[in-house]
């Protein structure tokens, strides 16, 4: 432990200190009995601006020890403090190792910009940052320290990150404008190629495909040799319907990547498209010869098949999957689809039954049992779920939370209320379905029967973080002053329980924020928000701005929320109550 906090101090601070200390030995009045009234040496002198104090070194003795023991999050905190005090960025990576080990991804996320604000040409917290935005799916955050790294000379991979944004439906406009006003002073090398293609992807998602046609074309003429270029004309082709293009770029494709499956995937959907299955079955059977045993790669192949509307093909890929001592879940469940397409209910029931408690367990019960009510067989429905209550013990309260559903989606709300109240007769300590009740309590505005189930939630298990914040929220949520102390004592011990979880650094802020402390709120909902996107902390976050006379920042944080989410009721009801946080249209 010494050799490493020593590392973490200048040579020369060290030997002037250990001098310091040596002379302090040698000059100190030694004890003859009387008691000894001193001066204090350090009267007079001025405040230590540079080097370390006694504050700070017993920081840094503090943050070692916790990391030799183990407590990260201490570790963490204290080398993120000390980078703070002596702006230090070897400190700051310090702090982020120790929030890494300790997989404490706020803290990390902090350390890690505090490197970089200290360190701004390394490329390892620009990298270490955009892993993070892609876990939390901030996927604007993402690029832009991607595209940091391209910057500063690091690897590209900007085509794959938008690729990953695209699958998971992230709205592209923000991304394109961020990776078009990149593109204006690219040089021109393979990394400009790669971010050339992420925005040929953009465009194609964002409807503009006469640019990507021509952005492609262009770097058709530049760099053909690039896989990703073939792989993205071939979804061009595809988004606009031309299965002949398709599979042309496809075996383009092929010829310069022989081995890469997605060429060979495109070539069977462009047949398929084209009519042509069994040309489509010849080219899966090749991919499933050259990985036998894969999987995921078969599964994948059905749901071509099941895209382009062609049942029979993918439930022979199927079958094989179904039959093993141990069937993959994901395959009985597309078997018991495709029997519920084909009207099969029998068999569609028998499939959903064998998928196991361990994958996909809940949503098989729950198609189901809609495939029942569906052919209106509501009470056989009803039977089948509490029949599946029986065999599956561990799934009691989530097969009674889906039933619940399941009514409320028929408009029995009556029948869900009578089920949750009969089974929380039966287990009254039920956490989960007190929740759910209280919840629903909530939304028919029965805040006292909401209270009730979340107060014998806390009674029964004082530390369930989830029943303290959410009725600590409630309380500042409903605006009645004389109960936010109540609510931020309920807050406050839900954050000890649970630091790092974006709902509570949420409601910490909000409980600030009503007690008419905006500054103070300000950074608890901005932790919250780098941790949680989401529209509601969005919605918290831009009127604390607002209040802080920080308008523009507003503004861009409700664009940013607009043009990512299609649904945002916590925003537009933001916007209605204080419409000059719109943002201004964007130009044409």
């Amino acid at each position: 432990m010494a050799r490493a906090l020593y590392s973490l101090i200048p040579q020369s601070l060290a030997t002037s200190a250990l001098a310091l200390l040596l002379a302090g030995c040698q000059s100190w009045p030694l004890d003859d009995g009387a008691p000894q009234v001193m001066e204090d040496p350090l009267v007079g002198a001025p405040p230590i601006e540079q080097g370390l104090d006694a504050e700070g070194l017993a920081g840094l003795i503090t943050a070692e020890l916790a990391g030799q023991r183990g407590d990260y999050r201490r570790a963490a905190e204290g080398y993120l403090t000390a980078s703070q005090r002596y702006r230090s960025a070897g400190l700051a990576e310090r702090a982020a190792l120790a929030a890494s080990f300790g997989n404490e991804r706020e803290l990390l996320d902090r350390a890690a910009r505090e490197w970089q604000g200290l360190a701004p040409d390394s490329v390892a917290p620009a990298r270490l940052l955009a892993g993070l935005a892609v876990q939390r799916g901030d996927w604007d955050e993402a690029l832009r320290q991607r595209l940091a790294l391209v910057r500063e000379g690091g690897d590209s991979e900007i085509s794959s990150l938008v690729e990953a944004a695209l699958a998971t439906n992230a709205a592209p406009a923000p991304l394109l404008a961020r990776l078009r006003d990149h593109l204006d002073t690219a040089p021109e090398d393979a990394r400009r190629h790669d971010a050339e293609l992420a925005t040929a992807m953009l465009e194609v998602a964002a409807g503009e495909t006469a640019a990507a046609s021509r952005r492609l074309a262009r770097l058709d003429a530049r760099a053909p040799e690039l896989p990703a270029l073939w792989l993205t004309r071939a979804r061009l082709a595809q988004a606009a319907d031309d299965p002949h293009a398709a599979r042309a770029a496809a075996r383009r494709g092929l010829a310069v990547s022989p081995d890469d499956a997605r060429f060979i995937l495109l070539l069977a959907q462009s047949e398929l498209r084209l009519g042509n299955v069994a040309a489509a079955e010849v080219q899966t059977e090749a991919l499933l010869e050259k990985h036998t045993g894969d999987n995921a790669l078969r599964i994948g192949l059905a749901r071509l098949y099941l895209e382009e509307g062609h049942r029979e093909p993918a439930r022979r890929l199927l079958l094989p999957l179904a039959a093993r001592p141990e069937p993959s879940a994901e395959a009985l469940l597309l078997l018991g689809d495709i029997s519920r397409d084909e009207g099969e209910i029998d068999n569609a029931l028998l499939y959903y039954r064998q998928v196991p408690a361990e994958e996909a367990f809940l949503l098989s019960r729950l198609r189901a049992a809609e495939m029942l009510m569906e052919n209106g067989r509501l009470n056989d429905a009803r039977v089948f779920l509490r029949r599946e209550r029986l065999r599956h013990a561990d799934s009691h309260s989530d097969l009674v939370a889906l039933e619940v559903e399941l009514l409320d989606r028929e408009g029995l709300g009556d029948a869900a209320d009578a089920l949750l109240d009969r089974e929380l007769t039966r287990a009254p300590a039920d956490e989960q379905l007190l929740y759910l009740r209280g919840m629903r309590a909530w939304e028919a505005d029965d805040l006292d029967g909401m209270e009730r189930d979340l107060r014998r939630i806390i009674e029964h298990n004082p530390d369930s973080a989830l029943a303290l914040n959410a009725l600590g929220y409630t309380l500042v949520d409903q605006g009645s002053r004389a109960r936010l102390d109540e609510a931020r004592e309920l807050i406050e011990r839900a954050h000890a329980l649970d630091p790092d979880s974006p709902a509570i650094l949420d409601s910490l802020g909000w409980v600030h924020y009503r007690e008419g402390d905006p500054q103070g709120a300000l950074p608890w909902l901005e932790r919250a928000y780098r941790a949680m996107p989401d529209q509601e902390i969005a919605a918290h976050l831009a009127e604390v701005l607002w209040t802080l006379e920080r308008r523009d920042e507003a503004r861009e944080l409700i664009r940013g929320i607009l043009d990512r989410l299609d649904e945002h009721p916590l925003i537009d009801d933001l916007l209605r109550r204080i419409p000059e946080l719109a943002p201004a249209a964007t130009p044409n």
